[in-house]
C-alpha cells in the first residue's frame, strides 16, 4: 500500500495519486502488491477519460479502495505522479455493485490557475457537469454484466466530510484509532 498521507492539510487540501491521464482510454490502476501502475483494461467505448482520475491515498471508501478522484485540470498528469488539490464535490452513482461516489477535485492554484475561481461542484459550467456525469454513465456501457447510473451531485461540504470519514475508515482498517 502506498504509504502517503491523504493530503497537507486533509479536506481542504487533499493529494491525488494519478492514475490515468486525461484523454486516455486506457484504464490504468494502482496495483498495491506489485507496487506499480498496471493497465486495468482499454475502454470498451469509444470514449476516453475527459479528466485526470485517481485516489487519495490513506482513505478507504466503503469498497474497500481508496476514494476515486476525477480531477480537473486543463492539463494531462502522468500515471504516478501527486497533485495537490481541491476537493469541490462528489457524484453520487450507483452501479451493479451499489453506491459509489467519486470526488471531483481541481488543483491548487500553485499547480493550475485555471480553476482558483470554482469553491464548488455548482461553480463549474452547466456543460462541464454535463461531460462529467456522462463520461461516468456510458464508460462502462459495452462491458457485459456492468451498468452505472449517475443519482446527482453534491457540494464541497459534503465532499469534505466524506474524505475525513474515508480517512478514519483508513486509520481503524490499520489498527490505528482516530
Amino acid at each position: 500500500m502506498l504509504r502517503l498521507p491523504p493530503g497537507r492539510k486533509p479536506p481542504e487540501e487533499i493529494y491525488v495519486f494519478v492514475e490515468i491521464p486525461a484523454n486516455s482510454n486506457v484504464k490504468y490502476e494502482y496495483d498495491d502488491e506489485l507496487g506499480v501502475i498496471a493497465v486495468d483494461r482499454v475502454l470498451y467505448t469509444a470514449l476516453v477519460y475527459p479528466f485526470n482520475y485517481g485516489f487519495i491515498p490513506s482513505t478507504l471508501s466503503e469498497d474497500g479502495d481508496p476514494l476515486d478522484v476525477a480531477l480537473l485540470s486543463g492539463a494531462e498528469f502522468a500515471p504516478g505522479v501527486l497533485v495537490r488539490a481541491r476537493p469541490i464535490g462528489l457524484l453520487e452513482m450507483e452501479d451493479e455493485e451499489g453506491t459509489d461516489y467519486k470526488v471531483i477535485a481541481v488543483p491548487i492554484e500553485k499547480v493550475d490557475p485555471s480553476y482558483a475561481d470554482v469553491k464548488d461542484i455548482m461553480d463549474l459550467t452547466k456543460p462541464t457537469l454535463e461531460k462529467i456525469r456522462h463520461f461516468f454513465e456510458r464508460y462502462k456501457e459495452l462491458e457485459p454484466g456492468k451498468w452505472v447510473k449517475a443519482k446527482g451531485y453534491l457540494g464541497a461540504e459534503e465532499a469534505k466530510k466524506y474524505i475525513m470519514e474515508a480517512v478514519e475508515r483508513f486509520k481503524r482498517s490499520q489498527g490505528s484509532t482516530p
